[in-house]
């Protein structure tokens, strides 16, 4: 048999029913709170995409080379030094895409740090010597940047990729012919690597030492074997028997 309410549950219920409106009304009350206060959070967060528009703005332009864009954000404030989302400088980047208009409108800023780098260590010099950009390399020659760093330098890369020209221009300016990266590999270690024959000749015209080793006991031919660069080894080899008579010609007879 079904319980028939009697009348203090009925009261007790019109009790729970007008507490259960109360709570409702508590409840829309706080949502609203909840989704004014939300829709503050998103006019603020709303307003940040408009202030990252510029950086944004300003690395599409670097990228593409919109040197008016570049030079229209920098009259604005822009600060030249800043980086890309993967930490890369806009001068870095610059070089990276072979953006030389966008270079020197960046070179000329006096705020422009020219030895700035990336996450890897790397310069705009040594990504325009390693792209064969020679008129970055020589804007930033021109600019004061330094052809010689600690570590991996803008020769190691121009001779990685068979650059004769930028080798020559970073000579000229005094690169030093045996920098060694951070494991002691040489540009000439560089040039074998890549079987760039006439870059080793260069080189090694220019004073490398043939012999020196790196780290792990590779010296230039080594490389030129390891990397399967027949040429490479061919032309390193007769330096070495060339150098080795001249050394063998030179020395006191003995008595």
């Amino acid at each position: 048999m079904k319980n028939i309410p009697t009348q203090s549950s009925t009261h007790g219920d019109a009790a729970h029913t007008s507490a259960g409106y109360r709570a409702h009304a508590a409840v829309r009350r706080g949502v609203a709170r909840l989704a004014l206060a939300g829709g503050f959070a998103c006019m603020a967060f709303g307003a940040l995409p408009a202030q990252a528009a510029p950086a944004d703005t300003m690395i599409k332009a670097v990228k593409f080379d919109d040197v008016k864009e570049v030079q229209k954000q920098l009259s604005q404030g822009m600060d030249p030094n800043m980086t890309d989302d993967q930490g890369m400088p806009l001068l870095v980047l610059a070089a990276r895409e072979k953006s030389d208009q966008v270079g020197q409108a960046l070179v000329d800023n006096p705020k422009t740090n020219v030895e700035i780098v990336d996450k890897a260590g790397e310069n705009a010099m040594m990504l325009a010597a390693l792209n064969g950009d020679m008129d970055f390399v020589k804007l930033l020659i021109a600019k004061g940047a330094e052809v010689n760093k600690k570590g991996w330098t803008p020769l190691h890369y121009a001779a990685a990729n068979g650059h004769d020209d930028i080798v020559t221009l970073l000579i000229r300016y005094s690169a030093y012919i045996d920098a060694g990266s951070p494991n002691g590999t040489t540009p000439l270690m560089m040039a074998a690597r890549g079987g760039h024959v006439s870059t080793a000749k260069l080189l090694l015209d220019a004073g490398a030492d043939i012999n020196v080793k790196n780290q792990i006991g590779l010296n230039a031919l080594d490389f030129a074997k390891q990397y399967k660069e027949p040429d490479t080894v061919k032309g390193l080899t007769a330096r070495m028997e060339q150098m080795q008579k001249k050394q063998a010609g030179s020395a006191p007879a003995a008595q």
